[in-house]
């Protein structure tokens, strides 16, 4: 118990952000072309070698955090069957996003033919969202926060 207080005192005095995160995908160009065009984000880089690539993509609005697009898996021939038979499944989680304006993100995304798994929906925490998946199956969910909303007082003219 003493070695687990030590720890969590350390991680208390941590500054820490989100920089990168990684994305698995079994066709880097479908994926680009989802990312890229689909929903909107800038494409910041392109690495290949031999028959991988790692392309990083972000929005606009958040330069300091990247998404990068994978097919390279490390680990062995199995641990590649295994991530292919969930990806074929849609069962990997991708990311979230948020926007302002939810109907119209589902509308372009929708007609982008982005795969709906889920329409836009009031969810019981407050959020409306929606879901879509991937060319490779994962899964990106979209919410738009809800309006901030007026204090009491603000809506008595005070």
């Amino acid at each position: 118990m003493k070695r687990a207080k030590r720890w969590l005192a350390n991680v208390a005095c941590m500054d820490l952000t989100l920089s990168t995160c990684f994305v698995q995908v079994h066709d880097p160009d479908l994926a680009l072309t989802f990312y890229r065009d689909a929903l909107g984000l800038e494409l910041r880089g392109d690495v290949a070698r031999d028959r991988f690539r790692w392309i990083t993509v972000g929005a606009p609005s958040q330069p300091g955090v990247a998404i990068v697009i994978t097919n390279y898996l490390h680990g062995s021939l199995a641990d590649g069957d295994a991530i292919a038979a969930l990806l074929a499944k849609g069962a990997l989680n991708g990311v979230h996003f948020r926007t302002d304006d939810l109907d119209a993100t589902f509308e372009k995304l929708r007609a982008a033919g982005a795969e709906i798994v889920q329409e836009p929906t009031q969810q019981p925490w407050g959020t409306r969202d929606f879901a879509v998946r991937d060319p490779s199956g994962n899964l990106v969910r979209i919410d738009q926060p809800p309006a901030a909303r007026p204090h009491p007082l603000d809506a008595q003219g005070r």
